[in-house]
């Protein structure tokens, strides 16, 4: 297995910062957008966002939630081992809000898809955004793609995309990943 460094910290950092100002050139006070993570590693990055956008921008009234989509999945009972589930986390209702669905990698588009269904249990967004750190662009097996992408990336099919997440993984780096 070989392991080719795509994106260092400092290029994450720069990249996270134009995606946060591209959010508050869109959506301004954030009165009416709600940023979702989805489970797990999205979360890593919708905090890395809110941060900024509180330290940056002054803006300190951003709801964010967490959202779980393993029951939602197409492949939930295709898979030999158990999934295990994350947290769902979302104390408000999307109703008529702006929802930003936020992810690390978009791959095939089947997560994106599970998550634009488990939304709809906390009601009917006027619109839903995705925003990814890692946009996969000749993988997908269904019509999704980002409104916010921080970097694009063809990969061959066998190759994989990590991104590493300092709080986690210790050290901010992506990494492709050739089996």
């Amino acid at each position: 297995m070989s392991k080719k460094l795509l994106l260092t910290e400092k290029e994450i950092h720069i990249i996270l910062q134009r995606l946060a100002c591209q959010l508050v050139e869109n959506h301004q006070d954030f009165k009416t957008t709600v940023l979702i993570g989805i489970q797990p590693r999205g979360i890593f990055l919708v905090n890395r966002l809110v941060q900024i956008l509180k330290d940056e921008y002054q803006l300190s009234d951003i709801k964010v939630g967490q959202l779980d989509i393993t029951f939602y999945r197409d492949d939930f009972r295709r898979r030999e081992d158990p999934i295990a589930a994350n947290t769902t986390n979302i104390n408000f209702i999307v109703e008529n809000k702006n929802v930003v669905l936020i992810d690390d990698v978009l791959f095939s588009g089947r997560s994106i898809r599970a998550a634009l269904t488990a939304i709809q249990s906390f009601g009917r967004p006027s619109s839903i955004e995705l925003l990814v750190l890692i946009d996969r662009r000749f993988s997908r097996h269904l019509p999704i793609q980002p409104d916010y992408r921080g970097r694009q990336v063809d990969v061959i099919n066998k190759e994989k995309v990590m991104v590493n997440w300092k709080e986690k993984d210790k050290k901010d780096a992506v990494y492709i990943i050739n089996n």
